[in-house]
C-alpha cells in the first residue's frame, strides 16, 4: 500500500487517524496496540504471505533483547546474544534478497547450482536494520530493553516508516513509545508535511519517471547523446523526490501520531564535495552504518590503512543493502573511491574552488546514478557511451526536444526546489524588518493554502490513474 495510493489516503488512513484520535483517545496501550494492528495490516496488505516474516522478526529481536539484558543483569558478556542477533537478522536477508544474486554469481564461474525463486519481501532492509539496532543499543547500554513484546512490535512494524524508512533507530524514539504526546500543532505540522511529501512524489518524481523509465527501457546504442542525458537528469532528480518525498510523508505520519523522526534529507544536491552530499542524502543509513559499522571497527582513529579498510567495507555493504546486483556494488565502490579521494587529496578542496566542486559532485552523482539505476554493468558503460555521443546514434534528435519542451516546467521547478533557494526566499520573506509591516500572518495564510493547493492537485492526479511508482519500494 502506497502513501500516494487512493486505497491509502481516503479509506486506511482516515480510519487510522479516527481510532487513534477519537475511539482510543487518552488510552495510551490501547493506541498502541491499535496502531500495530493497522501497522501489521498495512505490511499484509502488500502482501500477505511475508506477514509472519514480520511476526518472527519481531518475536526473535524482543528475545534477543531479552537475552542481552540478562547477561547485563548477571555482569556476563553481551558478545553470545549479540553475535546471534546479527546471525539471524542477517541470516534472514540474506536468504531473501541475495541467496539467489550469491548462486547465480557463482553459477557465472562454470558451476550449475540451482537457484531458488525467490520473492522479495517488502521492506525487509529497512525493517530488518531497524530491530536489529534495537538489540545493539540495549546492548550498548543506550536504552532500557523493551519488555513489552507488543510495544516492540509497534517500533518495527510502525507503518510510516516501515517499507521505505526514514530507518528509524530505537534510541530515537524509545521514550516515546509510551510517553509521547499528542499535540495539534505537531498534528498539524505533520499534516503539512505530508503533504509535501505527496505533491514532491506526485507532482514532480512521477513525471520525471515517465522521462526516466522511457530512456532506460531503451537500448543505449538507439539513444540520442541529448536523450541520453536528459534521462540521467531527470532519474537523478525523480530518485530525490520520490525517496525525499516519502520522507517526508513519513515524518509527517509519525507527528500526527505523536512520534518525532529525524531528518533523512537535506538538501543533497547543493552540497560541494561527496562527503557533504552522504551528510545530506539519505541520512538515516549513512548514520546507521556509521554507528554499528564504521565507528566499531575504528572509524578514521586508526592507521592509513585500516581507515581504507573500514571505508571500503561501509560502503561495499552500503551498495549491497539497496540491492542484490553487481550494478549496485560499483556504485557503492565508486562512492569509495571518490570519499577516498576527498579525503587523501587535500589540495582538491583547497584550490578548487566552491562553485566547480559543487558542479563537478552533481557530475559524480549524476553519473553514478547512471549506474544505480542501469539493470547491468553492460548497460551502464553503453549508456555512459550514449552520453559521450560514442553509441552510434544522432547527437540529438526530436524526441529529446519532445520531451524536453513538454516537461520544462517540471524540470525547472525540481531544480529550483532540490536546491535550498526557496527555503531561503520564504525565509527572508516571511521574517520582519524594521522597514515593512509584519506579512508573517498573510504568509502563513498563502502558504496553507499553496499546501491544500498542492494536496488537491496531487489527489486530482492519483484519481485521474497516472503513473505512479515508486522506486525505493523494492529495497
Amino acid at each position: 500500500m502506497l502513501f500516494s495510493s487512493n486505497v491509502f489516503l481516503f479509506r486506511f488512513l482516515p480510519v487510522v487517524l479516527a481510532g487513534y484520535h477519537i475511539l482510543f483517545r487518552g488510552m495510551r496501550r490501547q493506541q498502541n496496540l491499535f496502531l500495530l494492528a493497522a501497522s501489521l495490516f498495512f505490511y499484509a496488505w502488500g502482501e500477505w504471505r511475508f506477514l509472519p516474516l514480520m511476526v518472527l522478526s519481531i518475536a526473535m529481536n524482543y528475545g534477543f533483547g531479552l537475552w542481552v539484558h540478562r547477561c547485563q543483569l548477571r555482569g556476563e558478556p553481551t558478545k553470545q546474544p549479540v553475535t546471534a542477533a546479527v546471525g539471524c537478522n542477517l541470516g534472514l536477508l540474506f536468504v531473501f534478497k541475495y541467496l539467489a544474486f550469491t548462486l547465480e554469481s557463482i553459477n557465472a564461474l562454470g558451476l550449475s547450482l540451482p537457484v531458488p525463486q525467490i520473492v522479495l519481501p517488502i521492506g525487509i532492509s529497512f525493517f530488518t536494520f531497524q530491530a536489529l539496532s534495537y538489540v545493539l543499543d540495549v546492548a550498548a547500554g543506550r536504552v532500557a530493553v523493551q519488555r513489552s513484546v507488543l510495544d516492540l512490535g509497534l517500533y518495527i512494524s510502525f507503518f510510516p516508516q516501515l517499507i521505505a524508512g526514514p530507518i528509524v533507530k530505537y534510541s530515537t524514539v524509545a521514550l516515546e513509545i509510551r510517553g509521547r504526546k499528542e499535540s495539534w500543532a505537531d498534528f498539524s505540522s505533520g499534516c503539512s508535511r505530508f503533504l509535501a511529501g505527496l505533491g514532491k512524489k506526485v507532482l514532480l518524481a512521477n513525471q520525471l519517471a515517465v522521462v526516466a523509465d522511457r530512456v532506460f527501457a531503451t537500448s543505449p546504442a538507439q539513444l540520442s547523446q541529448a536523450m541520453a542525458w536528459l534521462g540521467a537528469i531527470c532519474y537523478t532528480l525523480q530518485i530525490y523526490y520520490d525517496f525525499s518525498g516519502y520522507s517526508d510523508m513519513a515524518i509527517g505520519l509519525g507527528r500526527m501520531f505523536g512520534f518525532h523522526f529525524l531528518e533523512n534529507f537535506d538538501h543533497p544536491y547543493a552540497a560541494v564535495s561527496v562527503t557533504q552530499f552522504w551528510r545530506r542524502w539519505h541520512i538515516s543509513l549513512s548514520t546507521w552504518f556509521r554507528d554499528y559499522l564504521y565507528i566499531p571497527l575504528g572509524g578514521n582513529r586508526v592507521e592509513v590503512k585500516k581507515h581504507i579498510r573500514n571505508l571500503f567495507l561501509v560502503w561495499l555493504f552500503t551498495g549491497l543493502w539497496h540491492g542484490a546486483n553487481w550494478t549496485f556494488v560499483a556504485w557503492g565502490l565508486g562512492y569509495f573511491l571518490l570519499l577516498l579521494f576527498e579525503k587523501y587529496v587535500p589540495a582538491y578542496k583547497e584550490k578548487v574552488p566552491a562553485a566547480l566542486r559543487w558542479v563537478l559532485t552533481l557530475l559524480c552523482v549524476t553519473l553514478l546514478w547512471v549506474v544505480f539505476r542501469s539493470d547491468s554493468l553492460g548497460y551502464a558503460g553503453g549508456f555512459f557511451k550514449a552520453m559521450l555521443g560514442l553509441g552510434g546514434a544522432i547527437r540529438s534528435d526530436g524526441l529529446a526536444r519532445f520531451y524536453l519542451r513538454e516537461n520544462a516546467l517540471v524540470l525547472l521547478l525540481a531544480l529550483f526546489f532540490a536546491l535550498p533557494l526557496a527555503g531561503k526566499l520564504g525565509k527572508a520573506l516571511y521574517t520582519p524588518r524594521p522597514d515593512r509591516p509584519d506579512l508573517s500572518p498573510l504568509w502563513d495564510i498563502l502558504y496553507a493554502l499553496g499546501l491544500l493547493g498542492i494536496g488537491m492537485l496531487s489527489v486530482a492526479c492519483l484519481v485521474k490513474g497516472t503513473y505512479n511508482p515508486f522506486i525505493y519500494f523494492r529495497f
